[in-house]
């Protein structure tokens, strides 16, 4: 019949309080063997000691020595030597003859016989000590030397405990020790038992296995995720960061431990990595790209962290900014399509009643100053990306009631650009100032609302200028235009729309593409009174990281 298995817990927790339960049993059943075999070479040694000293006492005693010479010993010593036993404790006080005839024993029947045990030392005037069996069994006992005046051996005196003493004596000390061992056991026990429920509870109760695997499935995740994920202790400390979560907020090196004031973040990214309630889907900008960001407080009876997650933005906002102007375009084709119908009803309504002259100078009118805007672009920027954007913009703003105008030292020919300043990094900058623009000058309440374009190589570099008729920048705000969440609404008392909704990422954005191509972007005040947004590009390619020229 086979033997049933024992199992094993399972889960870490359990494993650990039988390892823990085991160990404390050993290292006390250790602890008892061990007192009990020093407890009792300790009692030997003491019983030993003991008996020596009563033999001692008893050879010396001048009583003793006096009573050995008389004729019989016995009458004398055998009370003697009981008194001595009951008063020092030791099972026998035998004093005897040199030839070991005992004139004393704890069993008055023994008088008279033999000693049983070695004298040989003592006769030659030494005192030893030695465990022997005798009448009373097994004992440690002393044999001592009597002298005469003389100094000559004229008796023994042997005393003695039995070994069953010492050993009662052993197991009463024992029984203490076992006692107080077991009340260890129970309160080590005890101990184990509440940190094992505890170390329980925080595994949940996986056992080893489970908990590598676990580990090693983290591993791999943290790795594999595209998405970046960063973790933050109580105190706002990285506790970790994964592959994506470097490469979104360009960390470099070992930031394990360091607090997010000290990573290098923006300002608005860095509070809200500190702030204590969750966030959800709200828009940052890094010197390198836009990240959507989410936090969420570790759940649990008290704070310990903060889970933070962030998702790469950056192509989806320049999408959706080309999406906007594309949008943009729609619109003014639209407009234009619904005001050359209106004109060409005009020019057929001269046409029927019989105006034909004044019908065909509002029609060469119409399409002399369409002409010369086109004209004016196309003869000044020769980049294709730009006028495109300048005729496009133009007529958005056309739209909204303000005019566009191109400064007459705009220049910039064909092929000046070099191939790493990207189409869509003008788009974002030209394109997200000239919007802000037309919104601050429309919503001025200026006559006439004017944004003026100044597109040129200026020497080794290529100026982009965006001037308008708004209200200006307050002064107050200048330091924080650039930020994630401004934008010119501020600046002409809207509202705008909340942080975290995409509003207001215009500037921020346009500062963004500036460092990555190591540019710079200024602000002063336009001479017709309202904001003048300088940005200023090499010529010759120069990419950064982090905003800093390579």
């Amino acid at each position: 019949m086979r033997r049933p298995r024992i199992r094993l817990p399972h889960s870490l927790a359990g494993r650990l309080f039988a390892t823990q339960i085991a160990l404390v049993a050993a290292v006390v059943a250790g602890c008892a063997i061990f007192a009990y075999l020093a407890d009792r070479d300790q009692a030997v040694e003491s019983a030993r000691r003991q008996v020596t000293a009563t033999a001692v006492a008893v050879a010396a005693s001048p009583s003793v020595q006096t009573a050995v010479r008389e004729r019989d010993p016995a009458v004398r010593l055998q009370p003697y030597a009981e008194q001595v036993r009951r008063d020092t404790g030791v099972d026998f006080v035998t004093i005897m003859s040199p030839d070991g005839v005992r004139w004393t024993h704890r069993d008055p029947l023994r008088i008279g016989e033999r000693y049983l045990g070695h004298t040989e030392a003592a006769l030659e005037g030494h005192t030893f000590s030695e465990t022997y069996t005798g009448t009373l069994g097994p004992s440690v006992r002393t044999v001592a030397p009597v002298r005469d005046e003389d100094g000559r051996v004229a008796a023994l005196v042997s005393a003695g405990i039995t070994v069953d003493a010492i050993s009662a004596q052993v197991r009463r000390q024992l029984l203490v020790f076992v006692g107080v061992a077991l009340t260890a056991l129970a309160f080590g026990g005890a101990g184990t038992y509440l940190l094992i429920a505890r170390l329980r509870r925080h595994t949940h109760g996986m056992n080893a296995a489970e908990l590598g695997r676990m580990r090693d499935y983290h591993e791999a995740a943290l790795h594999a995720v595209r998405e970046g994920l960063l973790m933050l202790d109580g105190r706002h400390r990285v506790a970790l960061v994964n592959d994506g979560g470097r490469e979104l907020l360009g960390l470099r090196g070992n930031v394990i431990g360091l607090p997010v004031t000290e990573l290098g973040l923006p300002p608005g990214l860095t509070e809200a990595l500190q702030a204590p309630g969750p966030r959800v889907d709200e828009v940052y900008l890094t010197d390198e790209r836009v990240v959507v960001l989410n936090t969420k407080p570790v759940a649990g009876g008290e704070r310990h962290g903060t889970v933070v997650t962030l998702r790469d933005h950056t192509e989806l906002q320049a999408l959706a900014g080309e999406l906007d102007s594309v949008r943009g375009f729609t619109e003014a084709l639209r407009s234009q399509a619904h005001e050359a119908a209106n004109r060409l009803h005009a020019v057929v309504s001269l046409i029927e009643l019989g105006r034909a002259e004044e019908a065909v100078e509002f029609a060469t009118a119409e399409l002399e100053l369409a002409q010369a805007l086109t004209d004016r672009v196309v003869a000044a920027v020769a980049e294709p990306v730009l006028a495109a954007l300048l005729l496009g913009k133009a007529a958005q703003a056309n739209e909204h009631g303000v005019e566009l105008v191109l400064t007459d030292d705009s220049r910039v020919d064909d092929g000046l650009l070099p191939p790493g300043l990207s189409a869509r990094d003008l788009v974002t900058m030209l394109g997200n100032l000239i919007d802000n623009a037309v919104d601050a000058s429309g919503a001025s309440g200026t006559r006439p609302p004017r944004v003026t374009v100044t597109v040129r190589a200026d020497g080794a570099e290529l100026l982009l200028r965006v001037a308008d008729t708004g209200p200006g920048v307050p002064p107050e705000a200048a330091d924080e235009i650039f930020r994630r969440g401004w934008s010119t609404k501020d600046a002409v008392g809207g509202a705008g729309l909340p942080q975290g909704h995409g509003r207001g990422l215009g500037l921020a954005l346009v500062r963004q593409a500036a460092r990555r191509n190591g540019g710079t972007v200024a602000l002063a005040d336009a001479p017709a009174g309202g904001a003048e947004f300088t940005v200023r590009l090499p010529l010759q390619h120069v990419r950064t990281t982090e905003g800093v020229p390579v």
